[in-house]
């Protein structure tokens, strides 16, 4: 009997990429074509990836944040497989074991008096509470926010976020968002007022092109906000879970948020689930009239929380944020010496541990390096608010030889790209 022959890996990518034209985006499947994107993926390990035609990847930007274990942690798997098995959903209305025991893990890792989680599906979700906690413990309405800030999409999330291309088109946005400028701390002193409920800040901006600001700067936006009875909420959604070289970015500089919002590398890579922490204080406010207040039907499922608790075990257990502290300065200081190489192409190099940003002196640079890092077998990309910048956020799990190969990879690809844009720069 003839085997039969199922479609050509070929015919797979071209219906693949006709499917997201005609049902998913058209925009987008052109974008990624363009970009040099124009493959399916089909698995993960570790730090690589591989796509349906047989490359491999180093992937350098781990799921913007997402993937700080790599890809699929042998003990995630197991974690959420194991519950998985006994189950997958809760049924909303007994007392959920795993959503206890991470709420109880999330209290003893959170700087200060963080004490209280609620779980989310997002970032964006953990924003959205986190405003509306902040209403509702200070009896306030407005926000200070930053310009070049991203803390999501959904309509109080992209109030909050510092760029107007993304808000412009679904204006009227929330009323009483003010942006001021990233690393002014004294802008915010002069934008607060008697309604002002909380400042939103990322400790160190992400999508605005990973900049980090002066070590004065967090603590003198807690020392206002202390001052003038106003919440200091801290989005550490990309900047949690030992990316920076601290279990959270804020406590670089010893600040004690009100408020905490978390995702990406919370679920281990295998499961999307958010959070905001609060004080007593916060949880208090936003539940003591009505337990129901706020309520998410798949927050704080039990795969989601198991998934997250073997992931801060692991990050812990194995001093996944020294490591990453470690390695972001070995990483760094490789690719300043790509800098002065390439000093027509490359203004900046900047991060903290293994949160790195490449600022180019022109944005067609930067679409071309890209491009020749995949390659080359890399994957890599834009940071949202700033073309200018690609980001490097791999695995905490990366080793120095992963590195040494994608900075050669980084050097060979701004090389080319000068070569292309000769007269331009």
């Amino acid at each position: 009997m003839q085997e039969e022959i199922g479609p050509s890996v070929e015919t797979i990518i071209e219906e693949t990429i006709l499917k997201y034209s005609d049902h998913v985006n058209p925009s987008l499947a052109n974008l990624m074509r363009f970009a040099g994107f124009g493959d399916v993926e089909d698995r993960a390990e570790g730090t690589r990836v591989y796509d349906l035609s047989g490359n491999e990847y180093i992937d350098c930007l781990g799921g913007y944040g997402v993937f700080s274990l790599g890809h699929r942690h042998p003990e995630v798997v197991a974690a959420v497989r194991d519950q998985l098995e006994r189950m997958p959903l809760s049924c909303k209305l007994f007392f959920s074991k795993p959503l206890a025991d991470l709420a109880e893990l999330m209290a003893r890792i959170a700087p200060g008096r963080l004490q209280y989680c609620f779980f989310t599906n997002s970032g964006a979700e953990a924003v959205e509470g986190a405003l509306k906690a902040a209403r509702i413990a200070t009896k306030r309405t407005d926000f200070v926010c930053t310009v070049g800030g991203f803390h999501g999409k959904t309509l109080g999330s992209l109030s909050a976020t510092g760029r107007d291309v993304y808000k412009a088109p679904f204006q009227p946005v929330l009323p009483g968002f003010t942006h001021v400028p990233f690393g002014d701390a004294q802008a915010v002193e002069s934008a607060i007022t008697a309604n002002t409920a909380a400042v939103l800040v990322e400790p160190i901006q992400g999508e605005g092109g990973i900049r980090v600001p002066e070590d004065d700067y967090l603590p003198r936006l807690q020392e206002i906000c202390r001052t003038n009875g106003s919440l200091l909420i801290v989005d550490e959604v990309q900047t949690g879970m030992g990316r920076t070289g601290r279990m959270f970015a804020c406590e670089h500089w010893d600040v004690e948020p009100d408020i905490i919002t978390m995702a990406k590398a919370l679920g281990g890579g295998v499961m999307p689930i958010g959070a905001f922490i609060g004080t007593p204080d916060v949880w208090e406010a936003l539940f003591r009239e009505n337990p129901l207040m706020h309520t998410s039907t798949f927050g704080g499922n039990p795969l989601a929380c198991r998934a997250a608790i073997a992931a801060v075990e692991v990050t812990l257990r194995d001093r996944l944020p020294a490591r990453a502290a470690e390695l972001g300065e070995y990483f760094i200081s490789q690719l300043e010496t790509v800098k002065e190489k390439h000093p027509k192409a490359l203004a900046d190099v900047r991060g903290k541990g293994l949160m790195i940003g490449v600022e180019f002196t022109h944005e067609d640079v930067g679409e071309l390096v890209i491009g020749g890092l995949c390659r080359r077998g890399v994957i890599a990309a834009y940071t949202l608010n700033n073309p200018k910048v690609i980001r490097f956020e791999p695995p905490l799990i990366i080793t120095m030889e992963e590195i040494d190969t994608v900075v050669n990879a980084f050097d060979e690809a701004i090389s080319e790209a000068v070569d292309m844009l000769d007269g331009i720069l």
